[in-house]
């Protein structure tokens, strides 16, 4: 009876000493097992053996966020004996920053980051997420401080930037390669929040003053363009049109002066023909008759001026006589 027992207790222990041997990795874990203490190897996914007693995993601190029965997000720390290789994400808590013009600032960060070395993780820092938390907070206080609000505000891929390059540089001893960092808000206090709403009012109201005038200033610039436009299209018109007038006027005189050299060619000939006789008499003696006739007309009496040059009046005179014998 007494050896089943220890036959049954051997079986038992040989039994748990390979279960506690066996250990399953996941892929994208691994394990750390340290002999007596003492590092001996890195267990890489699947399965692997390990000797009980002797090798045993160490563990490293992890965080974890929980939500409490009021609500709020805490961090928990819990310890594992196996390493996650995929890249975390840590939420840090809002905390206040002051920037350089000594405004308090509450600002929370995300963190994007990815053990690369396990043996670093596990044997240059005592608790790797305290230390990542405690490192981005001191560093964004560090460089939020040097700027000021306006640009802490509107240099948010500036800042995450140079916290990236800071944080990569500063983890970079424990295994661990920052990949980003994302601002998450940035609240300034309630009066500094409205005195920046009423500048930016001010300051639309003066963009719209702004674009109105300029607005006002193009379109009396394009009416007067207009304006001018048409007085020169007048005045070209006005132009062409005085032009053309000018043009039909001499047309018009020359084919009037042609005209009466033809009447004038004409009455010679016949003039000749028939009398022999200066045919510029005959056209002398033909105006004044015509204007004597125009002077008479009339119920009223009239006063008849005669040329001065009475020479001229005789000549004429005598012309008329002539052709009057002549007839």
């Amino acid at each position: 009876m007494g050896f089943l027992v220890i036959t049954i207790t051997l079986v038992a222990f040989a039994f748990f000493m390979l279960l506690a041997g066996v250990k399953i990795v996941k892929q994208s874990e691994t394990m750390v097992v340290e002999r007596l203490g003492k590092y001996h190897k890195t267990l890489s996914s699947g399965i692997n053996i390990i000797i009980p007693i002797f090798d045993k995993p160490r563990q490293i601190a992890w965080r974890y966020t929980e939500q409490t029965v009021t609500g709020d997000i805490v961090s928990v720390f819990k310890m594992r004996d196996r390493i996650d290789m995929r890249e975390n994400v840590y939420d840090f808590p809002k905390q206040n920053v002051i920037t350089r013009d000594n405004v308090v600032t509450e600002i929370n960060a995300l963190i994007y980051f990815q053990i690369v070395d396990p043996l670093k993780s596990l044997y240059e820092i005592g608790n790797l997420p305290n230390a990542i938390e405690k490192l981005t907070q001191t560093t964004l206080r560090n460089v939020i401080g040097e700027l000021d609000l306006d640009q802490s505000l509107t240099s948010r891929d500036t800042i995450n930037t140079k916290l990236r390059i800071i944080l990569d540089e500063a983890t970079n001893k424990w295994g661990v390669k920052v990949n980003r960092v994302e601002l998450q808000d940035i609240n300034p206090p309630k009066d500094i929040r409205d005195a920046m709403e009423k500048q930016m009012r001010a300051e639309r109201d003066k963009r719209a003053t702004i674009l109105e005038a300029e607005g006002d200033k193009q379109s009396r610039i394009l009416d007067a363009e207009g304006v001018r436009e048409s007085q020169i299209q007048r005045a070209e018109g006005q132009k062409e049109a005085e032009i053309l007038k000018a043009e039909g006027e001499a047309q018009a005189r020359i084919r009037v002066a042609q005209a009466e050299a033809e009447a004038i060619e004409l009455v010679s000939q016949a003039v000749n023909k028939s009398t022999k006789s200066d045919p510029v008499q005959y056209l002398i003696a033909q105006q004044y008759l015509e204007t004597l006739k125009t002077m008479t007309e009339g119920e009223k009496s009239k006063t008849v001026f005669l040329p001065y040059e009475a020479s001229g009046v005789l000549s004429s005179l005598g012309g008329i006589k002539e052709l009057l014998k002549q007839q």
